[in-house]
């Protein structure tokens, strides 16, 4: 813990926030034609919908939207799923008067959108020669265009809204709670893409794999220091909750604590033994820190 605390940012380029800046704006321009089917069914007071909204370069997201069965909506939650994808929502978060949108980030499930891979290792190389055109940018979009679909059903609740993201997902809510004001508090499970050249050098699994093994293309190293998580959390500017792993086959600890440690706001670190990886006490501690974000996404009215 000592040393994963005085792990350091990247630098980040001059532009990083003005490039940021024009990615929320267009966001912000796309209308999200929300669609959604009742499915019918109930799963821990919670009504499941199909959902689907357009986010930006007219992609099409799909996922779910749970309702609670009793109250009315009073805030907002948006969960962004992991590398591993979703095949079905998780209902058994314990949240009153919460609209939860999970959706499935573009090319990945329910947003399947060819040539994207839905594979790990392809989908985070895709377009990785055009900073302005990388898949990871349009992934951030969604999660913000998702937010404007949530506020098309629900204006009253612009300002209770909360974001959740683990691993692949946790990486890319830094970026969208780093730009975009909307978002009260932020959850970040595991997150990856920090430290960009810490993690290139450092034993690994997964979705980091695909870039050290594709390392010579220096496009790709332009191109990542603008989806750097150790450079965008300087920026984040309302409350944050992490949990963080001592031990990540995927993603490698130092690159998590990069991040955490750049951050200047109000911060709370939970930390794990390990992370995407089995371990004794797991549940434990699994039990423990899903407590401690359900209280903390709890945003009490202006």
């Amino acid at each position: 813990m000592e040393q994963l605390k005085k792990v350091d940012a990247s630098i980040a380029p001059d532009d990083f926030a003005e490039f940021w800046q024009q990615k929320y704006e267009q966001a912000l321009q796309v209308n999200p034609f929300l669609s959604l089917q009742d499915t019918g069914k109930v799963h821990n007071h919670w009504r499941v919908f199909d959902c689907y909204y357009t986010s930006n370069d007219g992609v099409r997201i799909g996922g779910w939207l749970l309702l609670p069965t009793k109250g009315k909506v009073e805030s907002g939650v948006v969960w962004a799923h992991g590398y591993g994808g979703l095949e079905q929502p998780d209902t058994s978060w314990k949240l009153n008067n919460t609209a939860i949108l999970i959706p499935c980030l573009r090319g990945i499930g329910r947003s399947a959108h060819p040539p994207i891979s839905s594979d790990p290792y392809w989908h985070v190389l895709h377009n990785i020669q055009d900073k302005h055109q990388y898949v990871l940018g349009g992934c951030v979009q969604d999660i913000w265009c998702g937010i404007s679909a949530l506020l098309t059903l629900f204006p009253n609740i612009k300002e209770r809204i909360g974001l959740i993201g683990s691993s692949f997902g946790g990486g890319l809510s830094i970026f969208a709670s780093a730009f975009d004001e909307r978002i009260q508090r932020s959850h970040f499970h595991v997150p990856t893409f920090g430290n960009t050249e810490l993690r290139m050098n450092m034993p690994t699994v997964g979705s980091t794999q695909a870039l050290i093994d594709h390392s010579d293309n220096k496009d790709l190293h332009t191109t990542l220091s603008y989806f750097d998580t150790s450079s965008a959390t300087k920026y984040l500017t309302r409350p944050t909750h992490w949990g963080l792993a001592l031990f990540d086959p995927y993603v490698a600890p130092p690159g998590q604590f990069s991040a955490y440690n750049a951050c200047k706001g109000n911060k709370t670190l939970f930390v794990l033994n390990a992370g995407h990886f089995i371990y004794r006490g797991e549940g434990k501690q699994r039990s423990e820190l899903r407590q401690q974000v359900e209280d903390f996404l709890i945003i009490r009215s202006k």
